[in-house]
């Protein structure tokens, strides 16, 4: 069995996303910053973002992450056909077609076990904004959490550990740095 993995990127003052995130400005004002060095990544940055694609299973992300992202997924979704389980209250109002990579749950519960069903042996990454890697560290589903943090401030948005308290406990197991990010890595401790 894969790892269960929170993998995000997120600003120096906390932020998954800058203020006022929404469809239309996906990651909210100023929040195009968090991904920069992904679209310009060193050498040593490209290996841990090929590492962690080889091992990619399955996708968990909230309903605000899949409306705000759409637009730039496409019906493909953000990794191709790798399948992603949305956790949402609500289906999606066009019904998607069959084939597609999007499954909707209605809680964390079911979208870990689907998605780490269908992962098999690979990982399972949970991605997107705040509210779902929050219940899901809470419930105690996550294996690990990679955290690349950019140099940079939003001055808002959703922060990524707002809603914790001292019962999630985080174990180091790597930190990686590179000049315009540095990726850390933990494992949750049980």
């Amino acid at each position: 069995m894969g790892r269960v993995v929170i993998d995000i990127s997120v600003s120096l003052d906390g932020y998954v996303t800058g203020p006022n995130d929404n469809p239309e400005d996906g990651l909210g004002a100023g929040g195009d910053v968090l991904h920069d060095w992904y679209l310009h990544s060193t050498e040593e940055d490209t290996r841990l973002i090929d590492e962690s694609e080889k091992n990619l299973g399955a996708l968990i992300c909230g309903r605000r992450t899949y409306d705000n992202s759409l637009k730039y997924w496409g019906d493909g979704g953000p990794h191709g056909k790798t399948p992603v389980f949305v956790v949402s209250h609500s289906v999606h109002e066009d019904g998607l077609a069959e084939g597609k990579p999007f499954t909707f749950v209605d809680n964390i519960q079911s979208a870990h076990d689907l998605a780490t069903k269908t992962a098999g042996d690979k990982d399972v990454r949970i991605m997107g904004g705040a509210d779902v890697p929050q219940q899901f560290l809470k419930a105690g589903l996550v294996d690990e959490v990679t955290i690349h943090v950019v140099p940079a401030f939003t001055g808002g948005g959703q922060r990524l550990f707002a809603n914790l308290g001292p019962d999630v406990r985080l174990e180091q197991a790597a930190v990686v740095s590179s000049p315009a990010v540095t990726h850390l890595t933990f494992r949750v401790v049980r």
